[in-house]
């Protein structure tokens, strides 16, 4: 059995196999397998595929064949594929007929978390494949929703803020997360919440260009800062087509925000203030602006004195 474990390997690194091959008497060597008889699975978290990279694997699979095995689970009278699209996406380029396999009976949560930490480790997802493929597998393990894994990060945050406990349920949960977390090596709770969560809410895009492999993570994150639409989409293309240096978007940026500060002090005082109101009202319609108390009673109290002060107006 130990060349089978071996064999195993290929396809998969040693700490996955450590992970999830609680029997080794239980796994079966590589064996070949019809690849019309192999579909892919409707989760996964890689969805781009860059493909100057995918050329070069199609031009080495032609030489010298499928080196690693695929690793595949059932799935009524055929199989789905758990790890190893771009192998298998690269065989059907060629038109093989066969494929080597590894079979494995995984449920849904083992086989998500299984292409998740073998894309991880081939660094081969983009920021926001990444994020997203660890929340569906957070969601899977609390059985529940993406948008609660964020609601249990975000009130997690809140109550250490506020120096209180969380509930049981919620707490079991945030346990839970941070313990899959842990598993992954690459985040804590926290640091997922602040660098990670906040990838999801960029302008779309910047998000597509990102999900493309059009542009790096940190670059997305300093042109995310421009607020003009415009000005924005058209640094964005700029960078696409350049191929900018963070320090020049930077640049480009102050500039910009440099000549928003010109424009604005040229404004009349009367212009500047009811551009502000605008602002200011349009956060309040925001949710969740009124719900502090405390803040809600101040704000009220400056209402009643602007209403005052313009009563005459």
């Amino acid at each position: 059995m130990v060349k089978s474990r071996q064999s195993l390997a290929q396809g998969l690194s040693t700490s996955i196999a450590q992970k999830f091959i609680a029997d080794p008497e239980s796994v079966q060597a590589p064996q070949m397998l019809l690849i019309q008889q192999i579909q892919l699975p409707k989760q996964q978290p890689r969805r781009y595929f860059d493909p100057e990279k995918q050329a070069q694997l199609v031009k080495s699979v032609k030489e010298h064949g499928i080196l690693e095995p695929l690793l595949v689970r059932p799935s009524g009278s055929n199989y789905e594929l758990v790890a190893g699209e771009r192998r298998y996406r690269a065989a059907q380029d060629i038109g093989l007929q066969e494929v080597p396999v590894v079979i494995r009976d995984f449920d849904d949560r083992q086989a998500l978390q299984v292409a998740l930490i073998e894309n991880l480790q081939r660094e081969d997802l983009n920021p926001i494949e990444e994020t997203e493929g660890i929340l569906e597998l957070l969601a899977i393990e609390l059985r529940s929703s993406t948008v609660d894994v964020a609601s249990v990060l975000n009130r997690a945050n809140h109550a250490k803020n506020r120096g209180q406990e969380l509930e049981g349920n919620v707490f079991l949960q945030f346990q839970t997360i941070e313990s899959v977390l842990a598993g992954i090596g690459r985040f804590t709770a926290e640091s997922f919440r602040t660098s990670r969560l906040p990838l999801l809410n960029l302008p779309s895009e910047i998000l597509q260009a990102l999900r493309g492999g059009k542009i790096e993570f940190t670059k997305a994150r300093a042109i995310s800062r421009v607020k003009d639409e415009k000005q924005r989409t058209d640094l964005l293309k700029q960078v696409v087509t350049k191929n900018l240096p963070l320090s020049e978007i930077k640049t480009r940026i102050q500039a910009l925000k440099s000549n928003a500060e010109e424009a604005l002090s040229e404004e009349s005082p009367e212009k500047v203030v009811a551009e502000r109101l605008g602002a200011i009202s349009k956060r309040l319609q925001k949710p969740g602006a009124w719900g502090d108390r405390k803040k809600c009673d101040q704000i009220t109290k400056l209402l009643d004195e602007l209403d005052k002060l313009t009563a005459d107006s």
